[in-house]
């Protein structure tokens, strides 16, 4: 049998009722148990972020984002863990299709490759918009012509 590793992404917010140095305290437990078992791609350190919405009374938490290869039962150990853990106010544990996504961490840029296809499509595609925008103003420029002949034909009829 095949030693099948699938790429994952796990981010979880951790509380700060108890300080800060407790939350890392807790990350990197988790990050230990994420290497004992997994191999580590990227971590990044979110730290203290305001939440969308108070959990528990809470409005701060202490976020992290790790990157790993593993095998699937890993990730149903690791959500066990992490439901366990009285520290974790919210995780999540997501697959990740790297021909799809690349993986890249806060102050890195992710590498973009463009195919001929693609570039082909970002030259037209300003072209494209610049027919666009001046297709209305012919409109309006069209639209205010029946406005002057009328007028025109008015003024003799004045006389």
């Amino acid at each position: 049998m095949e030693n099948i590793r699938n790429t994952y992404e796990v981010l979880f917010a951790l509380s700060l009722k108890n300080g800060e140095e407790t939350a890392q305290a807790t990350s990197e437990r988790l990050k230990g148990l994420i290497e004992a078992n997994a191999e580590i791609v990227a971590v990044d350190v979110w730290g203290k972020r305001r939440l969308a919405y108070p959990i528990n009374y809470e409005k701060e938490g202490y976020y992290v984002l790790i990157y790993f290869r593993s095998a699937p039962d890993f990730v149903a150990e690791l959500t066990r863990v992490l439901g366990i853990t009285e520290d974790a106010l919210r995780y999540i544990v997501l697959s990740v299709d790297e021909k799809k996504q690349t993986i890249s961490v806060r102050g890195s840029a992710p590498e973009v490759v463009a195919d001929e296809d693609e570039e082909e499509a970002a030259v037209s595609a300003p072209k494209e918009e610049a027919a666009a925008e001046e297709a209305p103003a012919e409109g309006t420029a069209a639209e205010e012509a029946p406005a002057e002949e009328a007028a025109a034909e008015e003024a003799p009829a004045a006389e």
